[in-house]
């Protein structure tokens, strides 16, 4: 066998012992878990870890409508081996759940957002404060009259330094016909007492529209009298200036 027939196996090997490698390569397998897909009456879930071993699954479930229902939070308290259930009816379809300590006493607070169908609060929101043996259901504060001016819904909730922020857009307006001011309002809320409070931080964009508008009435009002003030001052000046003309012609003819 000469050198060129040696070279040419040598070559063969090579490609078959490559094919026989690729053939064999492993496939490789996403670990990557798949979301749990619920099924009726479950309409919602979300897993919110508190602490080790601390855990809180919330559900909304229900047959026969999609704009009310009910709501479970399941506690699972894996160290304590304890398990509890907190129910409520729902009105509208929950939004998002979030998890705080405001008043910042080591028991935590869950928050449930829901949205409703109704054209007057739009948003409502479902809160509870866990105990090692006991839950405590908090009033969440309606928006007052002020706050509710331009208000149509789409909020925005998030948890701020322990503080839960509210922010929605102000539309002008009524009805159908309202349109987004591009103005927003922001609302703080606190806990103290298992009471919320609510404070509001950005500057309320219609009341100062409708403080510009009838302030200036106002201050024409007082520009008009201001000038007529004047006027009168001139027409009485005038008349005095008259008379005393009057006096030194008399005096000069006597």
């Amino acid at each position: 066998m000469n050198i060129r027939s040696c070279f040419y196996i040598l070559i063969c090997s090579l490609v078959v012992a490559g094919c026989s490698q690729d053939e064999k390569k492993p496939v490789a397998v996403s670990n990557v878990p798949k979301a749990p897909v619920l099924t009726d009456p479950f309409r919602f879930h979300k897993l919110i870890e508190v602490s080790p071993g601390q855990y809180y699954d919330i559900f909304s479930w229900g047959r026969g409508s999609a704009d009310t229902g009910a709501f479970m939070i399941l506690h699972s308290d894996s160290a304590g081996r304890k398990y509890t259930t907190t129910t409520g009816d729902l009105n509208g379809k929950i939004v998002d759940v979030y998890n705080a300590d405001m008043d910042i006493d080591g028991h935590p607070e869950i928050l449930i957002q829901a949205k409703r169908n109704d054209t007057t609060n739009y948003t409502g929101i479902y809160a509870f404060e866990f105990y090692e043996s006991r839950v405590e259901k908090l009033d969440f504060p309606k928006l007052t009259s002020s706050q509710r001016k331009g208000y149509r819904g789409n909020d925005n909730f998030y948890i701020s330094e322990g503080k839960f922020i509210r922010e929605f857009p102000i539309y002008e307006g009524s009805g159908p016909s309202a349109k987004p001011s591009g103005a927003k309002r922001k609302l703080e809320y606190t806990l103290y007492n298992n009471s919320f409070n609510v404070k509001q931080l950005s500057k309320d964009s219609t009341a100062v529209k409708d403080k510009s508008v009838t302030s200036q009435p106002q201050k024409k009002q007082s520009e008009e009298k201001h000038t007529s003030t004047k006027k009168s001052e001139s027409k009485h000046h005038k008349t005095e200036s008259h008379k005393k003309k009057h006096k030194r012609r008399h005096h000069n003819s006597d």
